[in-house]
């Protein structure tokens, strides 16, 4: 018999520096259309009000709102916190930043139970914080459910951050922890941490609609990346890498792994990277290549970037093979500064 669960979904919310844009966000989480949620807010040693905030909340919706106040040690482990504390048969994540449409929970909830499956993953809209324009709709067109033993190319289909999509709880609880946790791409290394815990028989099902507002804020449109951070983000590729060989991971698996390591190592980690004036480029990606050729190395001559299965699955694929041609052919210094412009000016980072 499996385990008894007080709520249906509990929804985390990681909170530091938004005492600004927290309320809004907690509004639209307690008002929604889904009965039987729990939402448990992380104030994660934050400087400002969040934690009153929070307090006020946890007062009005006694049995609703869930204060845990700890030190800061970052979003990771505040994720994991609220992990182990979640009482919902799904659990969910949501930035504190950000809105989410009433029937977010009800969606997502319903589209996972009404199909057995271990991740739903939810449409969002990217909403220009300033001005209240859609700068874009994304995940909102129709994909079918997929199981990720049968293709599980399709994982690279997936946005890498969790606010948009509900797991199945004894997935998350029962995943690989990490020793030292990215100060980036922690989203996407979380992610591939859940892949491995389904990596048998794990269900992915999709709500084409935008529940979620991702709010674009001015000043956060582009993230550098410091040099003395990349170490570690290597560091947890390695570790990820690491329980995949333990847990046997199929050769299909190992090779979307790979993949995974050259779209955000080699595009995303790097275009950061490139917001820094002072770095050279060429080193950087000479030195990125050596990583992946010695770690990754399906890399070069992955399946998922060929024209064959490109042809068949369309959409992202076709971005991410582009993205490996110029790679391969050494012209990232000037498609990062093309990359760049097109951010500059339409406020919508591409993803890959």
């Amino acid at each position: 018999m499996g385990p008894i669960y007080k709520k249906k979904l509990s929804i985390i919310v990681p909170c530091y520096k938004v005492e600004k844009y927290l309320p809004k966000c907690l509004d639209s989480l307690v008002n929604q259309t889904l009965g039987g949620i729990e939402i448990i807010c992380i104030n994660d040693g934050s400087p400002d009000s969040c934690k009153d905030i929070i307090k006020r909340y946890a007062i009005k919706y006694t049995d609703m709102v869930i204060l845990i106040d700890k030190k800061n040690e970052g979003v990771w482990r505040g994720r994991q916190d609220g992990i182990r504390a979640a009482r919902g048969e799904y659990i969910g994540f949501v930035d504190s930043d950000d809105t989410v449409s009433q029937d977010f929970a009800m969606s997502l909830y319903n589209a996972a139970k009404d199909t057995n499956a271990d991740i739903a993953v939810g449409g969002f809209q990217r909403i220009d914080l300033e001005t209240g324009k859609v700068l874009s709709k994304e995940m909102c067109s129709f994909r079918s459910a997929f199981n990720i033993a049968d293709d599980p190319g399709r994982i690279l289909e997936l946005n890498g951050a969790p606010w948009n999509k509900v797991f199945r709880a004894s997935v998350l609880k029962n995943m690989y922890d990490l020793s030292c946790p990215p100060p980036v791409l922690d989203d996407l290394i979380f992610h591939l941490m859940v892949y491995l815990q389904l990596k048998n028989k794990g269900k992915v099902v999709f709500v084409p609609k935008p529940l979620v507002h991702y709010m674009v804020r001015s000043n956060s449109i582009i993230n550098s990346v410091r040099i003395s951070q990349i170490e570690k983000v290597y560091k947890a590729f390695l570790e990820v890498k690491h329980y995949y060989k333990q847990e046997n991971a199929s050769i299909q698996l190992m090779h979307v792994l790979d993949a995974e390591a050259f779209i955000h190592l080699g595009v995303s980690l790097l275009f950061r990277l490139s917001k820094n004036k002072d770095i050279n480029m060429h080193e950087q990606i000479a030195s990125c290549t050596e990583f992946l050729d010695k770690n990754f190395s399906s890399w070069r001559n992955s399946e998922y970037f060929t024209k064959k299965y490109v042809n068949s699955h369309g959409g992202l694929f076709r971005r991410m093979q582009i993205a490996h041609s110029i790679y391969l052919a050494g012209l990232m210094p000037s498609f990062l500064r093309i990359y760049d412009w097109s951010i500059l000016t339409f406020k919508h980072d591409i993803k890959w």
